[in-house]
């Protein structure tokens, strides 16, 4: 007599895996209408990585957000965070989110720092009431961003720059150790973008994981580690060097993007044949220059007899 026993269904992990960060796999979601945001999209960030998270408006980099934040459910699919369910790590209060400006009321009236001690609520007990812990990590989060003179000012007062430091502020204080980033360039000055590559790249070395929704393209080589490039599905994923090349982008962008290319007597003043090429969607531009054209986010050094070879 064959006996067939039914297998028990393993039990969702119940501790972090620090190694692993953000794993998606076949993650598929469908809306009610029927439209098909995303299909199939599979990548991994390991912890101590900030990606890239690139495409065209409309090409589900919202829609990969909210299934990472599980607001919205996959279709097909899985999603892991430090080796936990979505909901097993949002329930530690592990996953961050640092919203693009027009999600937020900024006529709302609240101050600074109440926005901030938003990010200890998970922390907190049904009452809410802030304890001595709760009140350190938003002053410490605060001093981190530079923006602790503005505590008790009011949040829509703040220029473009200044709110988007108080929404990082939030995510410090949350302790989140995935930090998700839509948009965090938009309407902010250069100074201010500097500050927050820099403030990305320490948390980076802190051991935490990033992943950035950017049309910033010239900015993604100064400080992403990968690039997941995203049309519906993942085109494409890997270490930036490899991956943010000009035939992904414009498979991901197709025609939106607009390439420009230099060279000869309109750039060198000698028989040089290296070009320059700018790839842009009217954000701050790729600029890749040489023979092989990589990448470069400043002047670029003429190449020595090493670089030859």
């Amino acid at each position: 007599m064959n006996l067939q026993v039914k297998e028990r269904a393993r039990p969702a992990p119940t501790s972090t895996d620090e190694g692993s960060g953000i794993r998606v796999r076949g993650a598929t979601v469908t809306y009610r209408n029927g439209h098909r945001a995303l299909r199939d999209a599979s990548f991994e960030i390991p912890t101590g990585t900030i990606a890239a998270l690139v495409g065209v408006n409309g090409s589900g980099k919202s829609t990969l957000f909210k299934a990472i934040m599980g607001f919205v459910r996959l279709a097909q699919g899985e999603i892991s965070i430090l080796g936990l369910s979505v909901p097993a790590a949002l329930k530690r209060n592990l996953v961050a989110y640092v919203p693009q400006a027009e999600e937020v009321d900024w006529n709302f009236p609240v101050l600074v720092e109440d926005v901030v001690m938003m990010g200890r609520y998970g922390h907190m007990n049904m009452l809410r009431i802030p304890k001595k812990a709760d009140h350190d990590a938003v002053e410490a989060a605060l001093a981190r961003v530079g923006m602790s003179d503005f505590r008790k000012r009011q949040i829509g007062e703040l220029s473009g720059g200044q709110k988007k430091r108080v929404f990082l502020a939030r995510a410090l204080a949350q302790d989140g150790r995935v930090i998700l980033l839509d948009e965090p360039f938009t309407g902010v000055d250069v100074k201010t973008e500097d500050a927050i590559i820099r403030l990305l790249i320490g948390l980076r070395d802190e051991g935490r994981v990033m992943l950035v929704s950017t049309h910033n393209l010239g900015s993604v080589p100064e400080f992403c580690d990968r690039t997941v490039l995203l049309k519906n599905t993942v085109l494409a994923y890997g270490p930036t060097a490899t991956t943010f090349t000009r035939e992904n982008l414009e498979l991901a962008f197709g025609g939106v993007l607009r390439h420009f290319v230099l060279g000869g007597e309109n750039l060198h003043d000698d028989a040089d044949p290296r070009q320059l090429a700018v790839i842009t969607d009217d954000e701050r531009p790729l600029v890749m220059y040489g023979a092989q054209g990589r990448m470069v986010t400043q002047p670029a050094k003429p190449e020595t007899e090493a670089d030859a070879e």
